[in-house]
C-alpha cells in the first residue's frame, strides 16, 4: 500500500499482549472503530468512521452529526488514534487514502466486544447484601438464638447454598448479553 504508519515487527506476527489490549480498549472512540470495522467488510473510509464514532459518542444519527463534531472526531482518529491501532498491528490504517482495513489481530479483539457480566441490576450490592445476610444467620446460629436453632444447621447450609447457586446462574444468564461498550459505559456510569 501506499504511506503506511511503520508498524513495529514485533507485533505484526505475534499474538497482543494485555497490555496492548487493553491500550487499545481503554479509549472509546478506539472501541466505536473496532465495532464499526466488525460491521462492515473490506476497507471502510476514515471519513465514514469518524460520522460512525461522532454519531455514537453524541447519541444521534449519522446524518445528524455536524461538521464540528465530525472534525473533532475525525482529527483524532487521523492523528492518534488510528496510527496507535496500526502500530499494535490492530487495524491496517493507510493514511494517504484514508482508509482502515481489519487485520488477523482485530478478530482477536472481537471476544473482549462480545459478552461481559453486567446489568442494570446492582449485583454487587445483592452479593454483598447475600453475604451479610449468610454470615448472620450462622452467627446467629452459633449463638443459639431460638427459633433459628430450631432447624438443624444443615438445612440452613443448604438453603444459602441453593439462593447462592440460583442467584449466580441468572446473574451469569442474565449478563450474557451485554457488550463490552455497554458495560463500560454502565461502569462509567456508576461511578458518577
Amino acid at each position: 500500500m501506499s504511506k503506511q504508519v511503520e508498524r513495529s515487527d514485533s507485533t505484526t506476527d505475534e499474538d497482543l499482549s494485555k497490555g496492548e489490549i487493553f491500550d487499545v480498549l481503554q479509549n472509546e472512540r478506539r472501541r466505536y472503530t473496532l465495532q464499526y470495522l466488525r460491521a462492515h467488510d473490506g476497507p471502510v473510509q476514515l471519513g465514514d468512521l469518524a460520522s460512525h464514532v461522532a454519531a455514537q459518542e453524541y447519541e444521534c444519527p449519522d446524518t445528524e452529526v455536524t461538521s464540528a463534531q465530525r472534525k473533532r472526531v475525525y482529527t483524532t482518529l487521523q492523528q492518534s488514534h488510528l496510527p496507535r491501532m496500526d502500530e499494535t498491528g490492530i487495524i491496517d490504517y493507510d493514511d494517504e487514502n484514508g482508509t482502515i482495513s481489519k487485520t488477523a489481530h482485530t478478530e482477536e479483539l472481537t471476544v473482549y466486544l462480545e459478552i461481559v457480566p453486567g446489568s442494570e441490576f446492582p449485583w454487587r450490592e445483592y452479593y454483598l447484601s447475600l453475604g451479610a445476610v449468610s454470615l448472620a444467620i450462622v452467627t446467629i446460629l452459633w449463638v443459639g438464638v431460638y427459633p433459628f436453632t430450631a432447624i438443624p444447621p444443615l438445612v440452613w447450609a443448604t438453603l444459602i447454598a441453593v439462593v447462592l447457586s440460583v442467584s449466580a446462574g441468572y446473574h451469569t444468564y442474565a449478563g450474557r448479553e451485554m457488550t463490552l461498550t455497554e458495560y463500560v459505559a454502565q461502569e462509567a456510569e456508576s461511578d458518577n
